[in-house]
């Protein structure tokens, strides 16, 4: 078996640390590949490392781990989550009538044990982190057990059609069909074109909701292509994916999260 990866997040950092040395003695064949401070952070990092199991803080400003748990398993494969609480044994009662696995901060080794076992019993079996309970549905339930406000799910938007963007000194009105991939800079999204480049300044975060999934693949944390301009993968020397793209010289990295994309081809 592969080495098995995970992430933490806290957003204190003395936490973070202590629940590493902590899993150093539980579980010593766990890698800790990444730590958050954030829930943005956690999903940032989960994009790039794809880790097997992740440890969120339930309290943690701005996106909560409840927030994260949620857009992870709404996702093709999400890890293994376990939840990290500083709530009263009170509030700690919901999760124990649940199928979602916590830690109570700070957590014991003898309490870590046995979320591991949990934990590796899952992982030999292969189980998926929703098949384990963790789903939207449990979340939903565990939040109104703890008094938090259920946000009602507002109906998707229609597809991105067209877009406005900048070229130079002009300003150019794209059709989507025109788009061959979307790359994320420091300020603004670059749009490929097989004509050149142009600029908007919509975050590829939210050109992802508008687009139609069939037809645009996210392929990195930073990156979207459009399915019809893929001509295939190759890995490169260092072992990563590259999608090739048809008629282009440019080769573009596939994340670890997205490599399943592709198992097919």
């Amino acid at each position: 078996m592969d080495t098995l990866r995970a992430l933490i997040a806290d957003d204190e950092e003395h936490l973070r640390d202590y629940l590493e040395g902590q899993l150093k003695t539980a579980w010593p064949e766990l890698k800790v590949v990444a730590k958050a401070a954030n829930g943005l952070e956690a999903l940032r990092l989960i994009d790039e490392e794809a880790p097997d199991v992740v440890f969120l803080d339930i309290r943690m400003p701005g996106m909560t781990g409840l927030d994260v748990a949620a857009r992870l398993v709404a996702g093709a494969k999400p890890p293994h989550i376990v939840f990290v609480t500083a709530f009263d044994q009170y509030a700690v009662d919901a999760f124990e009538h649940s199928a979602v696995d916590y830690l109570l901060k700070p957590a014991s080794l003898e309490r870590l044990e046995k979320t591991v076992g949990k934990l590796k019993a899952a992982l030999r079996a292969s189980e998926p982190a929703a098949a384990a309970g963790i789903t939207a549905a449990t979340l939903q339930a565990l939040l109104q057990q703890l008094g938090g406000a259920v946000p009602a799910v507002a109906a998707p938007a229609p597809s991105l059609q067209w877009i406005r963007a900048s070229q130079g000194e002009q300003t150019r009105l794209i059709a989507i069909d025109e788009v061959i991939y979307f790359q994320s800079n420091d300020k603004y999204t670059s749009v490929f074109l097989a004509d050149g480049e142009s600029l908007i300044r919509t975050p590829i975060s939210k050109l992802r909701e508008q687009l139609d999934e069939q037809q645009f693949w996210q392929i990195h944390r930073s990156v979207i292509v459009a399915a019809r301009h893929v001509a295939g993968t190759r890995h490169d020397f260092r072992g990563r994916l590259m999608v090739q793209l048809k008629g282009r010289d440019e080769q573009l990295v596939v994340s670890r999260n997205y490599v399943d994309l592709f198992r097919q081809m």
